[in-house]
C-alpha cells in the first residue's frame, strides 16, 4: 500500500518502510547535507550510500571510512552526506540504505537540482528616441551568470509585451560559460509606436527564475523612457554659403549649411562636382583654407527612414583672380576659341589680299600691241614739240 502526494513533496511507502524520495535545491557554491534516514547516529552503523550525478557514468558507491571522492562527497560519522560546495556536475539521484539497531532497512532518495541566482539585469543600448509609424530598437535586456537560465520578459507602461511580429518583435540569445557552466541571455526589444500614442512609453525588463530559486520572486530592470518623435515630411533642402556667392581669396574659409527641416532630423551627405564627399554625415561644411583643389560645385543630400534622400541645389566655391574656377575656366575655353577663330579669318584675309596684288602687278608687265606703241611714241614726241617751243619763245 502507497500513498503518493504531488510533486517535490514527502513519498512515504510505509509496507517498506521507505522514508524516500525528495526533490531538493541547493545554491551553487555552498554546503549540502543529505541524511540518511533510519541510521543510528552513532557506529557501529551499517549503511550505504549511492549517487548517479553528472560526475559519474553510473552508480557510485561511497564507503563509510572515506576514498578518492572524499573532496566531491563524504560520509559524516552520524551517517548523513556532506557535499562541501556544489556544483552543476552534482545535479542528480543520491540514495541511502541504512539498517537500523532493530534489523528495519529504511531507504533515502534525494532528486537533487542546483541554482544560481544571476546579477539584476540591465538594459544596455536603451533608445532615447522613438519614431512613430516605423519599427524601432528599443533597447537589449541583459543577465549574467545565473543558472538555470531564467526567462527574460519586457513590459511596456506595467503591462506584459507580447512579440506579434508585427508592431513588437524580440530576438533572444542564450550563452553558455565553457567553464563554469553559467548562462548569459539577452532579449533585444524592437517596437512600432502607433502615430498619436503616448509621447513618453515606459519600458521595463523582468528576469523569471526557474522553480528552483527560493522565493522565485523575478528580477527587474530599472526603467527607460524615451521621447516618441511623429515624423515631419522632408520636402526642402537648401544648401547656405558663406560669404554669399562663395567666392574667396586663396586660403579664405567657407562654410557651407545643409538646411533639411524634418523630424526626426535626417542624415546629411556632401557632393562635390557630383561625387561624395568622404566626410562624416553632417549639416554644416566646413572648408578652413580654400586651395585650387577645394573649387567646384558643392551639394548636399538630405536622407530620412521615411521619406528617402533629397539633394539640394548646387552653389559653386571658386578663389577670386583664378581662372581654375568653373565659371571661368568655361570663359577662357569660349574666348579661346572665338580667338583661334578670328586669327583664322585674319590669316585667310591677308592671304587673299596678297594675291589679289601679285595678280594686279602681273597684269601691268603683259606686253603692248604694236598700234598701242605707235601711238605712245607720237604722244611723246609732241609733248617734246610742244616743250621746245615754249623755251624758244622766251625773253
Amino acid at each position: 500500500m502507497a500513498s503518493l502526494t504531488s510533486a517535490g513533496a514527502w513519498v512515504l511507502i510505509f509496507s517498506l518502510g521507505v522514508v524516500g524520495s525528495q526533490n531538493i535545491s541547493a545554491r551553487i557554491g555552498e554546503p549540502l547535507v543529505l541524511n540518511c534516514k533510519g541510521a543510528p547516529r552513532k557506529p557501529p552503523q551499517q549503511l550505504e550510500w549511492k549517487l548517479n550525478t553528472g560526475r559519474t557514468e553510473a552508480w557510485k558507491v561511497l564507503s563509510p571510512e572515506g576514498d578518492s571522492w572524499e573532496s566531491v562527497a563524504r560520509v559524516l560519522p552520524n551517517g548523513s552526506l556532506l557535499l562541501p560546495a556544489v556544483g552543476i556536475q552534482d545535479e542528480g539521484t543520491f540514495r541511502c540504505r541504512a539498517t537500523n539497531r532493530h534489523g528495519k532497512e529504511i531507504k533515502s532518495n534525494y532528486r537533487l537540482r542546483v541554482y544560481q541566482i544571476p546579477e539584476k539585469p540591465e538594459i544596455i543600448d536603451p533608445a532615447s528616441e522613438l519614431i512613430a509609424g516605423i519599427p524601432n530598437k528599443v533597447g537589449t535586456c541583459l543577465s549574467e551568470g545565473g543558472y538555470p537560465a531564467g526567462t527574460l520578459s519586457w513590459h511596456l507602461d506595467g503591462k506584459s509585451l507580447v512579440p506579434d511580429g508585427k508592431g513588437v518583435s524580440v530576438r533572444e540569445e542564450t550563452r553558455r560559460h565553457p567553464d563554469t557552466g553559467l548562462f548569459t541571455i539577452q532579449s533585444e526589444l524592437t517596437v512600432t509606436p502607433v502615430r498619436g500614442g503616448p509621447l513618453n512609453p515606459t519600458f521595463s525588463c523582468s528576469l523569471s527564475l526557474g522553480p528552483r530559486s527560493p522565493g522565485r520572486r523575478a528580477l527587474h530592470t530599472a526603467p527607460i523612457q524615451p521621447s516618441v518623435w511623429e515624423p515631419e515630411p522632408l520636402e526642402e533642402v537648401r544648401l547656405i554659403v558663406e560669404p554669399e556667392g562663395g567666392a574667396v581669396a586663396p586660403g579664405g574659409a567657407v562654410t557651407l549649411t545643409c538646411e533639411a527641416p524634418a523630424q526626426p532630423p535626417p542624415q546629411i551627405h556632401w557632393l562635390k562636382d557630383g561625387s561624395p564627399l568622404a566626410t562624416a554625415p553632417r549639416s554644416v561644411l566646413f572648408l578652413p583654407e580654400v586651395g585650387a583643389q577645394d573649387q567646384g560645385i558643392y551639394s548636399c543630400v538630405a536622407t530620412d527612414q521615411s521619406h528617402g534622400s533629397r539633394e539640394s541645389p548646387g552653389v559653386s566655391v571658386s578663389i577670386i583672380g583664378s581662372m581654375g574656377g568653373p565659371g571661368l575656366g568655361l570663359l577662357a575655353l569660349v574666348l579661346g576659341v572665338l580667338g583661334g577663330l578670328v586669327t583664322a579669318v585674319l590669316l585667310v584675309g591677308i592671304l587673299l589680299w596678297k594675291r589679289k596684288q601679285r595678280l594686279h602687278r602681273e597684269e601691268r608687265k603683259v606686253p603692248e600691241s604694236p598700234e598701242e606703241e605707235e601711238e605712245r611714241a607720237e604722244l611723246h614726241q609732241s609733248e617734246e614739240q610742244e616743250t621746245a617751243e615754249s623755251h624758244a619763245g622766251g625773253p
